[in-house]
């Protein structure tokens, strides 16, 4: 009730876009400048693990949904080790947050980690306007003028031109222990206990998984993995996929972006992942030229970014979104016929018009008929652009993870 009180939401505050709109709103968290991609997502939770979500560096978030913040922020639904976001831009923020997980507030958690929000904006037009001129880069401040944004809009770097990549990896290696305590802190070397407050306990698709360990399948399925070694490169991972990697039974490895293939192949991995993430694949090649080298030597499993990396490695060409994929989505699998929701978060896709070389198509967008997933006639690969990880969203895309054990552990392809 204290923070209803002190927060009267009455300082006001503005969103101003590169195209000029203004929309006039109230400021709650940090209130300080935010200059980003002005992004929306069409998922009705989870605002939380959006924060979090590395993919999501050098963006304003704009939840389609109008209520955030009513279950406020608990200990277990970080998927990485500080918020992500440029901003927060909601329709409205609930004061008095209702959930027997909740240790704090939307606000406060915003507030203490300097990133500011605006409530009482018309999301939905928001995101007509976003829909029908493109994406944009945007401004929120609660001291400025429309003029002073836009001003310091314009001045401010583009965000195809930053390497966000970079900026989100881990600096060193480190393996995943599960259930390892560590102290909370802005490290590069988080566990799955490292959060602000703690983040042992599983969550999603890893607390089912937990629920199946008892069974004698699972069993001995963990039994049987617990020697595939899987590297995972960041390029902006959640901790989510770590999650479940660890839960099937695998060791898991993560290793910084700029990781060279030979420092990869030192590791002897069974398997190596490339992690989703954010920014401009186009500005990557130092990344493309070395997953170019690991192609062919160990079995790749791309996820997000990871797909548009392995797809220009292959001679394929990115190109970006009019408005990206941030929520969920229809998704048809080509050698199954079969439609999965997924969870997307992606501003780039790869052109399916320069695939080549035995690259190809396994997965597309129902919605615009983008390229989704990418299978190899002769190498052992499997990508898809959205995140089976979920963390918010829709769990049905869990078999991937199982398809790319069973490919590591068979030497098969999957098509």
């Amino acid at each position: 009730m204290s923070e209803a009180k002190n927060l009267t939401m009455t300082k006001k505050a503005i969103l101003v876009l590169e195209d000029g709109s203004v929309y006039e709103g109230y400021s709650f968290g940090a209130e300080t400048i935010a200059c980003g991609e002005v992004v929306f997502n069409t998922g009705m939770t989870g605002y939380q693990e959006m924060l979090t979500d590395p993919s999501y560096a050098g963006q304003i978030l704009v939840p389609t949904y109008p209520l955030m913040g009513n279950y406020g922020i608990n200990e277990t639904d970080f998927e990485s080790r500080q918020i992500q976001v440029r901003g927060l831009v909601v329709r409205e923020y609930c004061l008095q947050p209702s959930h027997w997980q909740s240790s704090t507030t939307l606000h406060k958690f915003l507030q203490e980690n300097g990133v500011p929000g605006i409530s009482e904006i018309d999301t939905r037009a928001l995101t007509r306007h976003i829909r029908s001129g493109g994406v944009m880069m945007g401004v929120i401040s609660s001291e400025m003028t429309a003029e002073e944004a836009l001003k310091e809009l314009k001045a401010s770097a583009k965000y195809d031109s930053i390497d966000f990549v970079h900026q989100v990896s881990t600096e060193k290696p480190y393996e995943w222990q599960p259930g390892k305590p560590v102290i909370a802190s802005q490290s590069s070397e988080p566990s799955a206990s490292c959060h602000f407050k703690g983040m042992g306990r599983p969550k999603g698709l890893a607390a089912c998984l937990s629920l199946q360990a008892a069974s004698p399948r699972h069993c001995e399925e963990r039994k049987r993995r617990s020697n595939l070694n899987m590297v995972v490169v960041d390029l902006g991972l959640k901790y989510s996929m770590l999650r479940i990697l660890s839960q099937l039974g695998c060791r898991v490895i993560v290793v910084p972006c700029t990781t060279s293939a030979e420092d990869v192949l030192t590791l002897n991995p069974d398997g190596i992942l490339l992690s989703p993430g954010p920014g401009n694949p186009a500005l990557l090649d130092y990344i493309v030229e070395t997953v170019r080298e690991l192609l062919g030597k160990k079995p790749i499993m791309g996820l997000g970014l990871g797909q548009n990396l392995m797809g220009q490695a292959l001679g394929a060409k990115s190109f970006k979104l009019k408005f990206g994929h941030h929520g969920s989505y229809p998704v048809r699998d080509l050698a199954t016929g079969k439609v999965y929701i997924t969870a997307q978060n992606h501003g780039y896709a790869i052109d399916a018009d320069t695939l080549k070389g035995g690259l190809e198509v396994s997965h597309v967008n129902l919605n615009d008929g983008t390229v989704e997933g990418l299978w190899h006639r002769d190498l052992l690969l499997l990508s898809v652009q959205y995140h089976p990880e979920a963390s918010p969203g829709p769990q049905d895309n869990m078999y991937l993870f199982e398809s790319f054990l069973e490919m590591v552990e068979g030497g098969q392809r999957q098509r």
